[in-house]
C-alpha cells in the first residue's frame, strides 16, 4: 500500500477522500490545511480513512513514510508548496489546472523536471474506462474532419459568491480553466494539437463574477480538421458535455462515460454506462471512479518508476490553448498557437 498526504482541504477533498477510500493500493496517512479547525472537520468527517493532521507542508514533505502528495489548494496557493516538496524530492499529484497562466504552470512543470520529482495533473475525463474503446476504434473511423466540443453547464451565482471564485487573481479565469479544461484536455488526447483559434469571450447577466462564464470558439487543427467549442456556466439547469468527432468513415459522440458510434456504412454502437460530471448546481455531482484510477495509476508510476498518465507536461497542451482562446476573444484576432 502506498502512502499519500493530503494538502488543500476544500470543496473537492471530499472526492479525493472517497477516491482513497475506494482504492485497495493507496491509504491516506496525513492531511493538511492551514486552518486547524478545517484539519480537524475533515478528519471527524472520514474518520475511517486513519489519517493523521499535519501541522505543516514542510512537516509532510520531510515525512519519509509518505510516498506522494496530492495538492488540491487553489492555484494561486501552489508555487511555494510545490517548490517545498519538489526541494525534499516529494511526487506531487496536484488537482487541474497546473496554475492560473500558461507562464506560471511552465514554471512549476520545468522546477520539477529539473528536481526530478514526478508531477501528475487530475485531469481525471482521460481516465474514463470508455475513453479508451474510443482511441482503440478511432482508427476504424479513418482520419478526423470535423469536431464538435460542447459544455452546457450551469453554476448559481451563489457558486460565485465564494471569495477569490471566478476571478483571474485565485482561479485564473472562469469556465475555460475551471469547468471546460477537463474536456479540452481530453479533446487534445483524441485530436492532436490545435494550430488556430478565433473565439468571444463574454460573462452574462446570470453571474457577477470577473472572468468568463461563456465562451465560443473556432478551432484549427494541426491535422487539417476543423472544430467548434461553445463552454457556460450559464446553461440552466446544466448537461452533460460532449465530444464529437466526424470522421472519413463515420462519427464517435463521448459523453461522460458513454460513447456511441454512427459509421456511414449504417452501423451504429454505443459503449460505457452513463455517468454524472457535475454539469448542473452541484459541482460535486460526480463519480469518484475517475479519481480513484488516477490515483492509483500515479502510485504505481511512482513505484515504477515511470510516466504518470497524465503528466505535468503533458497537462500543458490545454493550457497553452486555453491561454490562446483567451487571447483571441479580448483581442478579436485568429491567434495562432506557436506564437505564444
Amino acid at each position: 500500500m502506498k502512502r499519500a498526504a493530503l494538502i488543500g482541504l476544500g470543496m473537492v477533498s471530499g472526492t479525493y477522500a472517497d477516491a482513497i477510500a475506494n482504492s485497495n493500493s493507496v491509504t491516506l496517512a496525513s492531511v493538511f490545511a492551514r486552518s486547524s479547525d478545517t484539519r480537524r472537520g475533515f478528519l471527524d468527517k472520514f474518520p475511517d480513512l486513519g489519517a493523521s493532521g499535519a501541522w505543516s507542508v514542510e512537516e509532510i514533505a520531510n515525512d519519509p513514510d509518505i510516498d506522494f502528495v496530492i495538492l488540491t489548494t487553489p492555484p494561486n496557493a501552489r508555487r511555494d508548496i510545490v517548490e517545498t516538496l519538489a526541494d525534499a524530492g516529494k511526487p506531487i499529484l496536484m488537482e487541474k489546472p497546473v496554475e492560473r497562466t500558461l507562464e506560471s504552470a511552465t514554471h512549476l512543470v520545468e522546477l520539477c523536471e529539473q528536481k526530478g520529482v514526478p508531477l501528475g495533473i487530475m485531469l481525471q475525463h482521460r481516465a474514463r474506462p470508455v475513453v479508451a474503446d474510443l482511441q482503440d476504434r478511432m482508427g476504424d473511423l479513418g482520419h478526423l474532419v470535423a469536431v464538435e466540443i460542447n459544455v452546457p453547464w450551469w453554476r448559481p451565482q451563489s457558486y460565485y459568491d465564494d471569495p477569490g471564485r471566478g476571478t483571474f487573481e485565485r482561479d485564473g479565469g472562469g469556465v475555460l480553466i475551471s469547468q471546460a479544461i477537463h474536456t479540452l484536455d481530453l479533446m487534445l488526447s483524441l485530436t492532436g494539437p490545435v494550430e488556430a483559434v478565433t473565439a468571444m469571450c463574454a460573462t452574462t447577466a446570470f453571474h457577477e463574477m470577473e472572468a468568463e462564464d461563456f465562451v465560443v470558439a473556432g478551432l484549427s487543427f494541426e491535422s487539417g480538421a476543423v472544430g467548434q467549442l461553445f463552454a457556460t456556466t450559464a446553461s440552466f439547469p446544466g448537461q452533460g458535455e460532449t465530444i464529437t468527432l466526424h470522421c472519413q468513415f463515420g462519427s464517435a459522440r463521448l459523453e461522460a462515460g458513454v460513447v456511441r458510434f454512427d459509421y456511414q456504412d449504417g452501423r451504429s454502437e454505443t459503449l460505457g454506462q452513463a455517468a454524472s460530471s457535475g454539469a448542473g448546481a452541484d459541482p460535486m455531482a460526480f463519480t469518484s471512479d475517475w479519481h480513484r484510477a488516477v490515483i492509483e495509476d500515479f502510485a504505481d508510476a511512482v513505484a515504477q518508476k515511470r510516466d504518470p498518465l497524465i503528466t505535468g507536461r503533458s497537462a500543458l497542451g490545454v493550457h497553452l490553448l486555453i491561454a490562446a482562446i483567451e487571447h483571441a476573444g479580448s483581442s478579436g484576432a485568429r491567434i495562432f498557437l506557436k506564437e505564444l
